[in-house]
């Protein structure tokens, strides 16, 4: 993302008054004003949790790539609750807004001990149904890491919730670079330097950063980009279900961070040695066609398919909200795009919806 989403630098954690929100984009922030909390944080009583309806599926139909879990159960619809978090610098403001703007009830820098406030349990007036959006990070007012995932595991136990909970990361350089272009210090090293507070972050965070259902990588995102990567999660059913990306990459340049499985692509033919293939990339039919023609090639890409949608029903079982493949080649050009575009078809055609993304073509294209 470039610039940094300059709003994510801000005060020590936990010392004096939250650090103000700032707005930016592309440019350099200005000042939104204090973090004081909302006025008013309750959003009506909870209502009624589930309790004594069956579900009425078979497991066998509960592992479709459509199903939704618990769609037997005779209950209110859960709340939408995305928790956003992540490291200083990554655009965590930035998917604030862009939840916001999706029709999320957004608000940043919310105090852990708000949380409860904001969704009290208990009888009374039904709660507002309206999606929310929290930002929750080292600027937070007693944030700790322990104390999140706390929060976020009694969330998950109850009916009337479905919490999602989003990780921003990025490389270290690139925000390194967003600290000198904000002239801002890190939150976690007001005296010390944006590298000693990043390595102090990544240390309190990693274990956040495991439990996360959803994993971005905004390192060479625009906010734009953050946005339609955010999308799936504003899509009816999404939240509860699984999302597949397909990514391609080149090794030149390092594997996605956020990628769950990486394919070495590198085995197969390829098309740069040919003259007349170089300046084309894997969408053309030739470059295809000739990573095709590689004897390993229709085994390969088989045998994969066949992992992927063996492994997909699990993740979806098992509560994963986001699952990312990323296919590498030496230039991220020609065989993992073919491979990429290929797999994506294959995989959406049984009945599991993959969006593409090429990584080295979209940096070309920008």
């Amino acid at each position: 993302m470039t610039p940094a989403d300059s709003s994510d630098p801000g005060s020590r954690p936990g010392g004096g008054d939250a650090a103000p929100k700032t707005r930016g984009g592309d440019a350099a922030p200005e000042p939104l004003g204090g973090d004081a909390a909302p006025e008013t944080l309750g959003r009506g009583a909870a209502p009624e949790t589930r309790g004594g309806a069956e579900a009425t599926g078979a497991s066998a139909a509960a592992d479709a790539p459509g199903a939704v879990p618990g769609a037997g159960e005779a209950c209110a619809a859960p709340i939408p609750l995305v928790l956003v978090t992540g490291m200083s610098g990554a655009g965590n403001s930035t998917a604030i807004r862009a939840l916001e703007d999706m029709g999320y009830e957004a608000i940043d820098n919310l105090p852990l001990s708000f949380v409860e406030r904001l969704f009290p349990e208990g009888g009374g007036e039904p709660q507002d149904p309206r999606p929310v959006a929290l930002g929750l990070d080292v600027r937070t007012r007693g944030f700790s890491a322990p104390a999140l995932l706390a929060r976020l595991d009694a969330l998950r136990a109850r009916g009337d919730l479905a919490p999602v909970l989003v990780f921003l990361d990025c490389a270290d350089p690139a925000l390194l670079d967003r600290f000198k272009t904000t002239r801002r210090r890190h939150p976690l090293a007001p005296d010390d330097s944006p590298e000693a507070g990043l390595a102090r972050e990544r240390d309190l965070l990693w274990t956040v950063r495991e439990r996360a259902d959803l994993v971005v990588d905004t390192t060479d995102l625009s906010p734009h980009d953050l946005k339609a990567r955010l999308a799936h999660l504003a899509t009816p059913g999404a939240r509860r279900s699984l999302s597949l990306s397909i990514q391609s990459f080149s090794f030149k340049r390092g594997a996605p961070r956020e990628a769950d499985t990486v394919i070495d692509c590198r085995f197969l033919a390829n098309p740069h040695w040919e003259t007349a293939l170089r300046p084309l990339t894997g969408r053309d039919a030739a470059v295809a066609e000739h990573v095709r023609r590689d004897p390993l090639y229709a085994a390969f890409v088989e045998r994969v398919c066949e992992l992927t949608l063996l492994l997909l029903p699990a993740y979806r079982r098992e509560g994963k909200a986001y699952y990312c493949m990323a296919l590498g080649c030496s230039g991220g050009r020609h065989r993992s795009v073919a491979v990429a575009e290929d797999l994506a078809a294959r995989l959406t055609a049984a009945g599991w919806p993959a969006t593409v993304r090429h990584r080295e073509l979209d940096r070309t294209a920008a």
